[in-house]
C-alpha cells in the first residue's frame, strides 16, 4: 500500500477510533456483495455502529441506504476527513 493511502487510513482511523483492518474487511464485505442491496448495506452500517460505538437510528440508516441506492454518495472520500 502506498504512503498516501496509509495516511488516509491513519487519518480515518484516528478520527473514527475504526481500524484499517475493519474498514478493509467493510470494503471487501461491499465489494463481494450487492452494493444496492439493502441487506448488505444495513449490514455495514450496524458494523461500523458497532466499531465507532456510535448509534445510527432507523431513520438515520434508511437516508444511507437511500444516498447509497441512488448513486448520490460524494466521489472525494478524502473531504470527508
Amino acid at each position: 500500500m502506498n504512503k498516501l493511502n496509509e495516511e488516509l487510513f491513519k487519518k480515518i482511523e484516528k478520527k473514527t477510533k475504526v481500524k484499517k483492518e475493519t474498514i478493509i474487511s467493510l470494503a471487501q464485505k461491499l465489494s463481494k456483495g450487492n452494493m444496492k442491496d439493502t441487506k448488505t448495506i444495513k449490514e455495514v452500517i450496524n458494523e461500523l455502529s458497532k466499531a465507532t460505538g456510535k448509534p445510527v437510528s432507523e431513520n438515520v440508516s434508511e437516508k444511507i441506504i437511500k444516498t447509497i441506492q441512488e448513486d448520490k454518495v460524494p466521489d472525494g472520500i478524502e473531504k470527508m476527513f
